[in-house]
């Protein structure tokens, strides 16, 4: 464990994703155990200081400053020369649609695995352990990674962001990849206008399900995601119909979190939707049908009509919210 550890922070609009700061958080508390070092890597255009001050109070032996790079391909050359150099035995990453992409990627230049979507890590014996869901979340198995370096992404909204102030080296490296190397080039994003709440990063989703009819009863669902200062979300009905953009979709095909309190508004189950939203550590469904799959992993279920139950909450909060 002496050589440590290298974790991917992803950088969007400047500032560094939460799930990234869950998963450097994580590194320090397993070097912690051990005495071992905790690299990071951001990429990225701007002052050093100022990029190295967003990775948050975390005493990291070294952050590695990057140049931004618009390819996935440079990203993971990039990072497979700073593993090449500093040989770290474990490299971090969140579980988002970036992290899953460039860790395969990086794993698949050394010859190795990924370990993907991992819930929790501990040491046992000096080795690491982890643990991650599997078979739609139905089970779970705790691996050892064999080969290093390891490459592991972990689930966001899991890990908690622990704070430990203290001094950290930065290096700028002016990596560049040449072009005739890269497969691909980004020459231009358009995103679209997103949700006051990210939703792999949420603490609370309202997702809305086909029990909501049609597209503009979705409003019902942002109407109580807002009092609830939550995400709004969708199951895969209701992305299909095209009522609501894939960003919002949860479940085995859409995206895959793990909020404090996950409210489902006529959703009736699905093991595909399970598969997204299981471990959240509160769920509460509102559904007509008492049989609907829902209530077996919800721990508060209401049984009933959401056109006249969402409402009355929507309601009631905004006077609590008031008071």
């Amino acid at each position: 464990m002496a050589k440590g550890f290298l974790v991917f922070l992803e950088n969007r609009n400047g500032r560094v994703k939460k799930g990234s700061l869950e998963a450097l958080s994580a590194a320090r508390s397993l070097a912690d155990q051990t005495g071992a070092e905790v690299h990071a890597v951001v990429f990225g255009e701007g002052d050093a200081e100022e990029r190295a001050a967003k990775c948050g109070p975390n005493h990291l032996h070294k952050v590695i400053l990057a140049p931004s790079a618009q390819s996935r391909d440079a990203v993971v050359d990039v990072l497979a020369s700073f593993v090449q150099g500093a040989s770290p035995e474990y490299v971090l990453a969140s579980a988002t649609a970036m992290g899953k992409d460039i860790l395969p990627g990086l794993a698949a230049r050394f010859q190795t695995s990924v370990i993907m979507d991992a819930t929790e890590m501990a040491l046992a014996d000096g080795e690491l352990r982890i643990r991650r869901p599997i078979y739609a979340g139905k089970a779970f198995e705790v691996l050892k990674p064999v080969a290093k370096p390891a490459f592991i992404t972990l689930r966001p909204n899991v890990f908690p962001v622990v704070e430990k102030p203290g001094p950290t080296a930065v290096a700028v490296r002016n990596e560049t990849v040449a072009g005739e190397r890269l497969k691909s080039v980004i020459r231009e994003v358009r995103e679209k206008a997103a949700g006051k709440v990210e939703l792999t990063e949420a603490r609370v989703i309202v997702s809305g399900g086909r029990g909501i009819k049609e597209p503009g009863n979705y409003k019902l669902i942002e109407d109580l995601a807002e009092v609830l200062g939550a995400a709004a979300g969708a199951s895969r009905a209701v992305v299909d119909a095209g009522w609501i953009d894939h960003q919002h979709q949860v479940g085995q095909t859409g995206k895959t979190v793990s909020p404090t309190l996950y409210v489902a508004v006529g959703i009736s189950g699905a093991i595909q939707h399970l598969a997204g939203m299981s471990s959240s550590k509160y769920i509460v469904a509102i559904n007509k049908d008492p049989d609907a799959p829902i209530f077996k992993v919800a721990n508060y279920g209401i049984v009933g009509d959401l056109f006249k139950i969402v409402p009355l909450l929507i309601e009631e909060l905004r006077k609590r919210s008031a008071q």
